[in-house]
């Protein structure tokens, strides 16, 4: 009997396996090839369809490509943070929208009440950061569709980033993430992963 491999057992050719997860590394210097607004909107095109409680989709994002942008930026992010993002051709910011059950008679039409559910502030945020959370980790795997590389960092002032950039919105920054083609040596040696048998268990 032929015995099955983990690799063999996913839908996913090995190539996408590889592209998205086993190959796939987190960057820490970038060439200066841009990123397109066209490879941006494609990468969101995908992921937006990854589930959210309630189709709430709170995660927004905050493209900074020029220097401007860049400038105002760098002194909110921890100084080991600096170079990489100053030498990447773009920078999303990811946050929550802490005011997303504004959009729920939209996206969730099958309770015409969904956004009174949400009518707790620090509810709503709580669940606002759970969910955009959950959204970040699919925009990175969109990035690594689109073939570039990306760099999440939450080494900055958050604070200081709302208030620099989102003053007047209800947007909590939560990751920031250089985004573009890897650079001069851009990967950290790999580091181990716990096996199956030290994270699952049965019941």
């Amino acid at each position: 009997m032929t015995s099955v491999t983990a690799e063999d057992a996913l839908q996913l050719p090995a190539e996408v396996q590889d592209l998205l997860f086993r190959e796939a590394r987190t960057a820490n210097s970038f060439s200066p090839e841009p990123v397109t607004d066209e490879q941006l909107e494609a990468i969101y095109d995908l992921v937006k369809w990854a589930p959210t409680s309630m189709n709430i989709q709170p995660l927004r994002a905050l493209v900074v490509r020029t220097d401007e942008g860049k400038q105002r930026l760098l002194p909110h992010l921890a100084e080991g943070n600096r170079a990489k993002t100053e030498g990447a051709p773009a920078t999303v910011v990811l946050a929550a929208d802490t005011e997303f059950h504004e959009n729920l008679p939209k996206i969730f039409p099958p309770r015409p009440d969904a956004k009174d559910l949400f009518s707790d502030d620090a509810q709503r945020e709580r669940t606002a950061k759970f969910n955009a959370l959950l959204q970040v980790g699919y925009f990175i795997l969109g990035v690594r569709a689109a073939g570039l590389a990306a760099g999440p960092m939450t080494g900055f002032d958050a604070a200081g980033v709302d208030a620099e950039f989102f003053a007047g919105k209800p947007w909590k920054s939560l990751v920031v993430v250089n985004v573009g083609k890897p650079g001069e040596n851009p990967w950290f040696d790999r580091l181990p992963r716990l096996d199956y048998d030290e994270v699952v268990t049965a019941a």
